[in-house]
Parts: structure tokens; sequence; C-alpha cells
């Protein structure tokens, strides 16, 4: 099988973005922004993706979808929250934080990541470092974020990171960022992407390379 073969194979079985997975219809506008941004909170932690996507779910059915709205918040309805989606050990911590980084984001940025967005004038590597002022938010959560982002965010594109880019090395794929781009349409990059990371962690690789 030819890459054209593989990555529409990819796509296919693991293309879901994490962001829809969670509920959410991305758009560069500020809340669906925001709950990207909670759901990279959650899967910055050393937790099951799966659970960390429930656990926005939970959040997000509760009203907790704007950084307003999560400062206002109680801190035990935000644990219960979490509870639900069985996201347990980090719940307490994790109810802090983002309480802590919405109100971060509205004093620094009037609660719109647009404006982090401008910020960065366009530079990925200096958004990543403004995404990692928010509490829990590290260079791993910093790619995610991008990751899932490059899709409303085309200065992003085409945005891969090591571990994906590992992935497409093991399949055969390109495996850097230009490269893989070449692959698939400008709106597909983020579907790609979170295919590359969804393979290995399903420990697909070597069943997506027997296949090819």
């Amino acid at each position: 099988m030819d890459n054209a073969g593989v990555t529409a194979g990819l796509l296919r079985e693991y293309g879901r973005t994490y962001a829809a997975e969670a509920g959410i219809t991305l758009r560069d506008k500020p809340a669906p922004l925001y709950r990207l941004l909670v759901l990279t909170m959650l899967c910055s932690i050393r937790i099951k993706a799966e659970i960390a996507t429930a656990a926005a779910r939970e959040l997000f059915a509760v009203r907790l979808r704007t950084p307003r709205a999560m400062a206002d918040s109680n801190w035990q309805d935000r644990v219960d929250a979490l509870g639900r989606a069985h996201f347990v050990r980090y719940d307490e911590s994790t109810a802090t934080a983002l309480g802590d980084g919405a109100a971060l984001l509205l004093d620094r940025y009037a609660g719109d990541l647009r404006k982090l967005h401008g910020q960065s004038d366009g530079e990925p590597g200096r958004l990543r470092e403004l995404l990692q002022e928010v509490p829990r938010i590290g260079p791993v959560g910093a790619d995610i974020f991008c990751r899932e982002a490059q899709a409303v965010w085309p200065d992003l594109r085409p945005f891969f990171d090591e571990r994906a880019c590992a992935t497409a090395a093991e399949l055969g794929l390109p495996h850097t960022p230009n490269g893989l781009a070449k692959l698939v349409p400008p709106t597909d990059l983020a579907r790609l992407a979170a295919a590359l990371v969804r393979v290995r962690l399903a420990k697909g690789v070597a069943k997506a390379r027997r296949a090819a």
C-alpha cells in the first residue's frame, strides 16, 4: 500500500480529533477555543485520553464552557463533574487549576484566547510559550493544543509534534511536518495529527504497517 492508502486508512480508523470526541465544534471563537484549552489541561495529566475527554464533556454539561463560568463556579461542583468521569487522584488539584486558569485568561486576555494567539505574532514557538503560562499546561499540553487548534488557526499549519512524526516514520510515511502536510488537504491536518497519536496509543502501528 502506498502513502495515500496508509493515510486514508489512518484517517478512516483513527482520524477523529480529540476536540470532536469531547463534543467541541471547534471554531475561531472564544468559547470553543476555551473548551479546547480545558480539554488540553485535562489531557496534560497522566491519565487515559478517553477519561480526559469524558471529564471535559462532564464539565461542559454543567455549563462550564467559558472562562467566566469556570471562574465563577463552585470548586466542589468542578470536583464532582470530574469525579463523574472517573477522573480520580487528580480531581481536586485539577479543579483548582481550572479555576486558576480561567482567572488568568480573564485577567490577561479578557477570556479570549484569540488575544493570546495575537500576542504570538504567528510564531508557533511563542504560542507554545504563552500556553505554558496556563496552569497544568507544559510542553506536551502546548503540543496538544496546537495540534488541534491548527484546524482553525492556519498559521500553525502544519503542526505535527515529535510523537506524531515518530509514528509516521514507523509507518513508512514522511516524518516531517512539511512532508506530512503533502498527504492531506490543509483542513485534514488536525485529523491526521490526531490519527498518528491515536494509532500509537492504541498500539496499532504494527497492524497499520502490516496493512501497508
